[in-house]
């Protein structure tokens, strides 16, 4: 087996399988015979045993949600599948774009593609989706999730056939983060036949994407390659000319090998290898108000050497057992290997980066001002301007497992789930910086030597548990459950000498339920215990992030319509923050853990979603989904952290719009399909705040119109198109983490697929 990523694009050498020599020695059993193909069996086989039938709708069965086995209709708590035919629909490369679709997911966005991205649910933070729970299929992918949560990677959506979101009571089965919900990414089955899809899109502004996935399947070997490259030369124009483009890649090899079968368990193992590199020419140095409404895409001179690279290798492997009487264990064992490097301005000499970006024209401020643009030299080494490397090395890896067993009765069944996981993870952080004066345009070394910021080592080790129980009889579901956190932080500062290290212990009940009054309609209700880990080096008087999550509602479920009003209530006893450069942090408080106490978020979600017939063979698509939310700080207090400041009690949260709506509408037959999607999302604080906006101290509020078509020209092309922004509507999405920052403008697309 060879894979290989190459900096000029992306290259998949032939993968072969063979069936392992030793399989001869066993004789086949009936469940043996099952996996053999329908196509080889004789005819009364195929009868007897359709295995076709079965393979074809393996993939979409796979794609349901199901929480302790309920089903989504019946699931008391808030879940959302995104299913291929979805995503597929508008073609999003932008998780932001695929999630804001979700009721109760908020998004910052930061450099208009989504790179990294900034998602939040019912009130937790948004920075680096550090308060949501990642995983890639039901595997956490952060790059660190214990003891660095911030999302420096995210997998390609692109290359997903499902995405499920969850929300309330539901959210303790996974974890570390329970405080917001939870998001998996679902990746492509090996297939139970050839199969193969590839293909290319192209755009404006440099845009491509590069698709290519093959499946082989034999009676006990299949296999799936995929691999994807999505770039862009960038729509930024930096003053003076330079690169703000990017390109990424990922490919992934997952093969399931049939293991020798006994009376009473079939058992299979399934390993799955992804690689990742990205090259990134971004920045965190945004614009001054002013010069954002004059040219909102502009990049100022001192930004043209800002470069991020990153490379990730995962290996995952993965035992599944089917015992006689319907108990099924999942045992998986995985490592994730991730690198970065992020050259970059970090700040100045003399002075505050955001103070600057803030007030330009202040006497203390504009001579920095006009370093950063280029307008004029840098006045000495004093008014340096310091850019470096943020190096960081990760590892993530552990060993989980999950059991499922079910027990019916007359009238009533009961399905149990445990998990248990043994994790450790850490971060190495190597941060250096170096003054640069503007002369000229150009930037010059001030000739100081290095300077080394921050060098430690962050690690915790994990013991995790869970346990739930779905309860029905009559017309209810009870889903008891409880997770129990055990967690071991130590934090090693190569600067100071130091060392500190944390405990945590921590037990978070949950329950669900749901009521059906009618064939369609039910009542949902939930309430579970909320949490986020500590920073490995908070003292002990930094907890942990602790609230009460309250939810209820109703939803209506047939088979063309799902709609649902959920109310939800979060009382948090201790509200957290890690500290970090994308929010602004600089200096010293970088990665330091602040508390803000008590507070309180409350809200609404409404959805709604459904395919109306408008004749044979013709469907409208249809979906809108509203969320209304409000936050209340209950004590007054002062942080270095720039998104808190300086808090009074009553403050709302920053980055929780009130208002936030999207809806979309399609045409859809068997040949072609057109839809659109409108996203509006109201104004946003930046700093906790209260009363009317204040301008300088908002986001815009916006509204982007995207709309995409495709045409089936025969059983194996399609032909697809779209346009991003299409009223190319400039909006201030905001000023993390230093500066105003753009949405993408309007953007073209048009592309080719094929099947086979």
């Amino acid at each position: 087996m060879s894979l290989r990523i190459t900096s000029s694009g992306l290259a998949v050498a032939v993968v072969v399988l063979a069936t392992p020599a030793a399989r001869a020695d066993h004789e086949p059993l009936p469940e043996a015979k099952e996996e053999a193909p329908a196509e080889a069996a004789p005819k009364e086989a195929k009868e007897k045993q359709p295995k076709e039938k079965e393979k074809e709708p393996k993939e979409e069965q796979a794609t349901e949600l199901s929480v302790v086995g309920s089903k989504e209709a019946e699931t008391g708590g808030s879940v959302h599948t995104l299913k291929q035919k979805q995503l597929e629909r508008m073609r999003y490369d932008d998780p932001h774009a695929v999630f804001l679709a979700v009721p109760g997911v908020y998004a910052r966005s930061e450099d208009g593609y989504g790179l990294r991205p900034n998602l939040g649910m019912r009130g937790a933070n948004s920075d680096r989706s550090k308060k949501l729970t990642l995983m890639e299929d039901g595997v956490l992918f952060g790059p660190a999730p214990y003891s660095a949560p911030a999302a420096y990677y995210f997998p390609l959506v692109g290359r997903m056939r499902a995405v499920h979101v969850v929300k309330g009571p539901s959210a303790i089965l996974h974890g570390p983060q329970t405080i917001g919900g939870a998001i998996d990414l679902i990746t492509h089955d090996v297939p139970g036949s050839p199969t193969g899809r590839f293909g290319l899109t192209l755009g404006s502004f440099g845009y491509h994407q590069l698709y290519a996935r093959q499946g082989l399947s034999s009676d006990d070997v299949g296999v799936v390659v995929e691999g994807v490259q999505l770039g862009s030369s960038g729509f930024k124009v930096l003053d003076g000319g330079g690169d703000s483009g990017f390109v990424r890649r990922e490919v992934m090899v997952k093969g399931a090998f049939g293991l020798p079968s006994r009376e009473g368990l079939r058992h299979e193992l399934g390993v799955k290898l992804t690689l990742s590199s990205e090259t990134s020419h971004e920045t965190y140095l945004g614009l001054t108000d002013a010069d954002f409404r004059a040219s909102p895409y502009r990049r100022y001179r001192a930004s043209n050497q800002d470069r991020m690279d990153n490379q990730r290798v995962s290996l995952v492997v993965s035992h599944q057992a089917h015992f006689e009487g319907g108990f099924d264990v999942t045992t998986t064992a995985y490592r994730h290997d991730f690198q970065r490097t992020w050259r970059k301005v970090n700040g100045l000499r003399g002075g505050d980066i955001l103070q600057v970006l803030a007030q330009p024209n202040a006497p203390s401020n504009a001579a920095f001002y006009r370093s950063l643009t280029g307008e004029a030299d840098s006045p000495g080494v004093g008014q340096a301007i310091l850019i470096g490397p943020n190096d960081r090395t990760f590892v993530s890896q552990g060993i989980q497992t999950v059991g499922k067993k079910t027990w019916k009765g007359d009238g009533w069944e009961n399905r149990l789930e445990y998990g248990l996981r043994v994790h450790y993870d850490e971060i190495l952080r190597n941060q250096s910086q170096n003054g640069f004066l503007m002369q000229g345009g150009q930037l010059v070394a001030d000739g100081r030597p290095t300077e080394l910021v921050t060098y430690n080592r962050q690690s915790t080790t994990a013991l995790a548990l869970h346990l739930a129980d779905a309860i029905s009889f009559s017309r209810f579901i009870f889903t008891p459950g409880v997770r129990i956190e055990v967690l071991r932080g130590r934090e090693d500062d190569y600067l100071t000498g130091t060392t500190a290290i944390n405990t945590t212990q921590v037990v978070l009940p949950g329950l669900g339920s749901w009521v059906r009054l009618t064939k369609n309609l039910g009542l949902v209700a939930g309430v579970h215990r909320g949490f986020s880990p500590p920073n490995p080096g908070a003292s002990s008087v930094n907890g942990h992030e602790d609230a009460i999550h309250w939810e209820g509602g109703a939803r209506w479920t047939s088979k063309r319509v799902r709609a649902e009003v959920i109310g939800f209530y979060d009382d948090y006893r201790n509200l957290t923050d890690i500290c970090t450069f994308s929010n602004g942090c600089v200096g010293k408080n970088q990665d330091r853990q602040y508390d803000a106490g008590a507070a309180r978020i409350y809200g609404a979600e409404a959805f709604a979603e459904a395919e109306i017939p408008v004749f044979p063979g013709a469907a409208l698509p249809v979906r809108l989904s509203y969320t209304f939310t409000r936050s209340r700080l209950l004590s007054s207090f002062t942080s270095s952290d720039p998104q808190l400041a300086n808090v009074r009690e009553g403050d709302e949260l920053p980055y929780l719009p009130r208002h936030q709506l999207s809806g979309m509408v399609g045409f859809e037959t068997k040949r072609f399909g057109v839809a659109a999607q409108g996203l509006y999302v109201g104004r946003m604080r930046e700093t906790a705040g209260q009363g009317a906006f204040v301008d300088g101290l908002t986001t815009d509020a916006s509204f982007v119109l995207d709309v995409s078509g495709s045409f089936k020209v025969n059983g194996w092309l399609r032909l697809h198109g779209g346009v991003r922004n299409l009223l190319d509507q400039a909006y201030l999405a905001g000023r993390r983490p230093f500066g105003a920052r753009p949405l993408a403008p309007r953007t073209f697309q048009v592309g080719a697929q094929v099947d086979l």
